[in-house]
């Protein structure tokens, strides 16, 4: 009787410590947009796949140790930047000019602090200065040659030539575009911008933080700046709930996205899962506009909504339970 009673306290004590471990989460995109399964070879989709895995392993290897659920972002985001299989970091995509202007931004949920560039060209991970904005100056957003001086002052920011980002895939979707361009075609086509990546975490300590880089839209010309960067519209966390977009920028911008679906959560006390459904499945389309979004609350619970043929996504929730999609069908 003496060793069943303590087997059964064993299996008790057990069984209260898994229930009281604290609840860790993490989601990633890679950009929405029209993705089609005939256009991806076998080993492109192994690459998207291998990368969003290693952002994924970065993040939670953060919040495994307890970490923070800044520093998770942060380390998802890195490893999409360095992955030329997306339009951020490395394999951003060209301007009219011919060159790159990243833009990122960063945000902590429960202190709301933020940070974010906007038009930089000589850094290597633009998460990274977005953070440093945050945490080293008065100012939430820095952007193009003001970004750029600051980024001077802090040796810790790792520093490229502008070229570094080209990648030949990106070469000929500039081409591309161009030559629509001149065939009189529309400048900016819906679903053709795919490839900013984001990252929402949820840390043991209760606490949210979101992420979100990008390289913009191809060919896009005059200092052209998207939601990305923009606190509220394609990145947004509090104290229930963060958000990174991906989509058509200047629709995310005008419907302040990211903000709307967490403050839907906040305000009226919709599930996340509503509230990201709604707003970038009725309100987007609904003004012009098409994308997706990742949203993560206090509770773990995870939404990945998106209105496109695809978005690059993956995730670890709560249960320890991961995956990959790219693909509407995928599971």
């Amino acid at each position: 009787m003496r060793h069943l009673s303590a087997l059964l306290l064993a299996l008790a004590t057990m069984t209260v410590h898994a229930e009281d471990k604290p609840k860790t989460a993490l989601v990633l995109h890679g950009g929405a947009g029209v993705i089609e399964r005939s256009a991806l070879s076998a080993e492109d989709e192994r690459q998207v796949r291998d990368a969003l895995n290693r952002a994924l392993d970065a993040g939670n290897a953060v919040l495994a140790k307890g970490g923070s659920s800044l520093d998770a972002v942060e380390a998802a985001i890195v490893v999409l930047e360095e992955s030329p299989q997306f339009n951020a970091g490395k394999g951003a995509v060209f301007n009219a000019q011919g060159g790159h202007e990243l833009d990122a931004s960063i945000m902590e949920g429960h202190t709301r602090r933020a940070g974010a560039v906007a038009g930089i060209t000589t850094v290597r991970n633009p998460i990274k200065l977005a953070r440093t904005v945050m945490e080293h100056s008065e100012h939430v957003m820095l952007a193009g040659q003001g970004a750029e001086k600051f980024a001077d002052s802090r040796p810790e920011i790792e520093r490229v030539a502008n070229s570094w980002f080209d990648t030949e895939r990106r070469r000929k979707q500039l081409e591309a575009a161009q030559a629509k361009e001149k065939s009189g075609a529309a400048i900016v086509e819906k679903g053709k911008y795919f490839g900013t990546v984001g990252a929402v975490a949820l840390d043991a300590q209760g606490h949210i933080a979101a992420a979100t880089s990008t390289g913009g839209m191809t060919n896009k010309r005059w200092g052209r700046v998207g939601d990305s960067p923009v606190i509220g519209a394609g990145t947004w966390a509090d104290e229930r709930c963060g958000v990174s977009g991906t989509g058509w920028g200047e629709f995310y911008i005008r419907n302040a996205v990211a903000h709307d679906i967490c403050a839907r959560v906040a305000y009226r006390g919709d599930a996340l899962a509503t509230a990201a459904e709604d707003v970038v499945n009725k309100v987007v389309p609904a003004h012009g506009g098409d994308g997706g979004a990742i949203a993560l609350d206090r509770e773990g619970n995870i939404a990945m909504p998106f209105n496109t043929t695809g978005m690059y996504r993956a995730w670890i929730r709560p249960d320890g339970s991961r995956g990959t999609a790219i693909f509407r069908d995928d599971k």
